[in-house]
């Protein structure tokens, strides 16, 4: 059994895989939770021993200190870090320094390659929504990066003065109040943007591709789309587990 570990940029998450497939259901901390340590100690001391640790991480270097500490101390294994490369698990990217691509939407695409569903368009909704599109031979076509909704209320909020969010908005096309004006405008950009998206890969494609979402945001997404979509829970633990089932790769 391999422990596979997922440092987000507001939260952490880990499951188990046997082989390439995973057990159970991921376990998630945020990063500003009361008492980090000692609740992801506790939370790791129910996790049975395991023969390797993957970890793909977007965090900072002390975050990925903090966690990969833990983990020497609860299983007295060293954690292995998964690298973006030029070419993955048969994902070939189209970034000309593919080490600056983020590990997260590169294992998530080898995920969704394995799953059957390329030709298609990934879209990752996490703290920033991630855009990518995919060939069915496994070539990345290149994407796009933008804030995620709840990041662009965050940023709006930050940036203007007078602006404040009472309350969670309600999304739709004609608020009366700001709140909802603000959560509409957010969620509704998004939407967009991942509509344009998808319709500029079918072009370049020259077929209809899928659409499919992962990330914690994806349920909350998918209703405003004009475009049927397939969530894909997990989709960077799930890639991160094909990576370390490799034969050059296994710990």
């Amino acid at each position: 059994m391999r422990l596979l570990v997922d440092l987000g940029n507001t939260r952490l998450k880990w499951m188990l895989a046997d082989g390439t497939a995973v057990r159970g259901r991921s376990v998630s901390m945020a990063w500003d939770e009361a008492d980090f340590e000692a609740r992801l100690e506790a939370l790791l001391a129910v996790v049975p021993p395991v023969v390797s640790i993957w970890i793909a991480s977007v965090a900072g270097p002390a975050r990925e200190a903090r966690v990969c500490e833990a983990l020497r101390r609860r299983f007295g294994i060293e954690p292995r870090m998964a690298v973006a490369a030029s070419e993955l698990c048969g994902i070939r990217l189209a970034y000309r320094e593919p080490e600056r691509m983020g590990i997260d939407r590169v294992l998530a695409l080898v995920a969704v390659q394995a799953s059957g569903y390329a030709p298609c368009v990934l879209a990752g909704l996490g703290t920033a929504l991630t855009l990518d599109a995919l060939a069915s031979n496994g070539q990345h076509l290149g994407g796009l990066i933008v804030a995620g909704p709840e990041l662009m209320q965050k940023a709006l909020v930050d940036a203007a003065g007078r602006v404040t969010i009472r309350r969670e908005g309600r999304v739709g096309w004609f608020a009366d109040n700001t709140d909802d004006a603000i959560a509409g405008g957010s969620w509704l950009a998004t939407a967009a943007l991942v509509e344009r998206f998808y319709e500029e890969s079918a072009k370049t494609l020259g077929l209809v591709p899928r659409l499919i979402l992962t990330g914690g945001a994806a349920p909350r997404l998918q209703p405003l789309l004009r475009i049927a979509a397939i969530e894909m829970p997990d989709g960077v633990l799930r890639g991160l587990a094909i990576l370390a089932q490799r034969p050059t790769q296994k710990a």
